[in-house]
Order: structure tokens, then sequence, then C-alpha cells
């Protein structure tokens, strides 16, 4: 499967965005999907992860709240709703897919990544 993320930009602290994750390919459905992000100098980490069928979702402490993971299987497509953004949000946000099904928070899970899509939030 491939994947492609965008919807990142430059918001102010409190704003909101939506990033979106196109798949290709006719398994879609079977792959969870996960939103992670690496900021300048550390490493990438969990952000949020759905299971195949959307009826299970996870999320990073610091985002619980304040972000949304989705998707729309009919379109091969995940979504991640950011509100009440910080600018320790500032990273470089992929989403990935994994073929294990379930919404798995680790990252070396996860065999297929977008290119990423930056977000930028200023103080």
């Amino acid at each position: 499967v491939q994947l492609q993320a965008s919807g990142g930009g430059l918001v102010h602290t409190g704003g909101s965005l939506r990033l979106s994750c196109v798949a290709s390919g006719r398994t879609f459905s079977s792959y969870a999907m996960g939103w992670f992000r690496q900021a300048p100098g550390k490493e990438r980490e969990f952000v949020a992860a759905i299971n195949y069928s959307g009826g299970s979702t996870s999320y990073q402490n610091s985002v619980k709240g304040r972000f949304t993971i989705s998707r729309d299987n009919a379109n091969n497509a995940a979504y991640l709703q950011m509100n009440s953004l910080k600018p320790e949000d500032t990273a470089v946000y992929y989403c990935a897919a994994t073929n294990y099904g379930r919404a798995t928070t680790t990252v070396n899970d996860y065999g297929y990544w977008g290119q990423g899509t930056l977000v930028t939030v200023s103080s």
C-alpha cells in the first residue's frame, strides 16, 4: 500500500488542522492506520492509531482530548483532526499502515509510511 499525507501547515496556538492520508490499493480496510510525528532532534513518536474497522483507537496521552483519528474505508483514507494545538505539537507528521489490523502504538509494527507533512504551531 502507498500512502500520501497532506494537510499540514502553520497555525497559532489553539488552532486546528486536519491531516489526511490517502492510500492506494484494494486492501486498505484490512490495515490498521497510525499517525506518528517527529520533531527536530527527536525520535519519531506515536500519536494515534485506529484499527482496521475504525472500532478501536489509541492515543498518546499528550494528545488525548485534543486529537481525533478516524478513517473512511470506502475512500481509502485516514484522518487526524487536531484541535487546541500547542507549540510542542510542532513536528513532521507521518501516516503509516500495518497489516496487523489492530491499533498498535509501536512504530516498528508499521511497514508502510507516507512522506510526512509539516505542522508548525506558533506561540
